[in-house]
């Protein structure tokens, strides 16, 4: 009678798949909180942050906004693509997105928005104020029931009120330190809100086909590229313009920060539409990515100035 011998190496291949799904469940459900987004709206808090406490905050008070804002972000965007699996499917920009491609079951990505959403206000709550965290229950819901339920599939102006939803970040961390809105916080609010319709149609030109495809009415879609440019060039003034009315509660750091990057913001908007209305091939992307760094600069000032304390300008309103 003869023995089989025991299989070789069953247990750690068993272990790796077992660890490899684990990772892969993880990633996905990762993937639902749009990871880079977060980065980019925890840039703008702590420099509101700053701001408000005219100084650095504490270290601890940072660190639980940070972590509460991601959260709230995280279950906002877990919430988007529950709402959007059937048209993420259709566009191949988020085609790769969890429940695109089946990798979360919807159930479960709407108990894991929730869920995020709950602790994240909790959190705030506990470690900021209840204001902070009223303030992101608030956006939460406007980003899920006002953009992507109402606006997103209906208007070519879904981007500008539902945009809203972005600008929270920066009153968020405000309340955080003060307990109170005060009005340099709105300011920073309506620059991210300016800010926003040239961020976004210049990457929805890009994927205007894509948002033809699953049929939202982004403006880039329902409009031709040169109405498109011009409202890109009429945001990026007003933005600019916004950013001004912080000179009373800021130095000329700031000042001139401001106005070196919104000259060449408002240029880089000026050649796009130019290029466009004589016909010429641009790359709507350049701009995109220069919206980025144009944000990232100007709260870096904001932060820098009332970290060094310089005297503000004290310019009256």
């Amino acid at each position: 009678m003869s023995v089989s011998p025991p299989e070789v190496g069953t247990a750690p291949t068993r272990w790796r798949a077992g660890l490899d799904r684990a990772r892969d469940t993880v990633s996905a459900y990762l993937g639902l909180t749009k990871t880079r987004i977060i980065e980019q709206l925890l840039v703008v808090t702590v420099p509101a942050m700053f701001l408000a406490q005219r100084g650095i905050p504490s270290v601890g008070l940072i660190v639980a906004t940070l972590l509460g804002g991601a959260l709230a972000a995280a279950s906002a965007h877990a919430l988007n693509c529950v709402v959007d699996a059937d048209i993420d499917k259709l566009m191949k920009r988020t085609a790769r997105r969890p429940l695109a491609k089946g990798q979360v079951p919807p159930r479960n990505a709407l108990i894991f928005g929730l869920a995020l959403g709950v602790f994240s206000s909790v959190w705030l709550g506990l470690t900021t104020n209840w204001l902070a965290a009223a303030l992101s229950v608030a956006a939460i819901a406007f980003y899920v029931l006002v953009y992507t339920l109402l606006l997103k599939r209906r208007t070519s102006q879904n981007i500008v009120w539902g945009g809203a939803a972005g600008c929270m970040p920066v009153v968020i961390g405000w309340a955080a330190v003060t307990g109170t809105v005060e009005w340099p916080a709105l300011v920073m609010f309506a620059v991210i809100f300016f800010w926003t319709p040239p961020h976004f149609w210049a990457l929805a030109m890009r994927y205007r086909d894509d948002y033809a495809a699953a049929g939202v009415p982004m403006l880039p879609v329902v409009a031709t590229p040169v109405q498109v440019s011009r409202r890109i060039v009429a945001y990026s003034w007003i933005m600019i313009g916004v950013t001004l009315l912080l000179l009373p509660v800021t130095s000329w750091i700031y000042a001139a920060v401001a106005a070196l990057l919104g000259a060449w913001f408002v240029f880089a908007a000026h050649r796009m539409h130019h290029g466009i209305v004589a016909g010429h091939e641009v790359t709507p992307m350049k701009l995109f990515h220069l919206s980025n760094i144009y944000l990232c600069g100007l709260f870096a000032a904001i932060a820098v100035d009332a970290a060094i304390g310089l005297p503000v300008l004290g310019l009256p309103l």
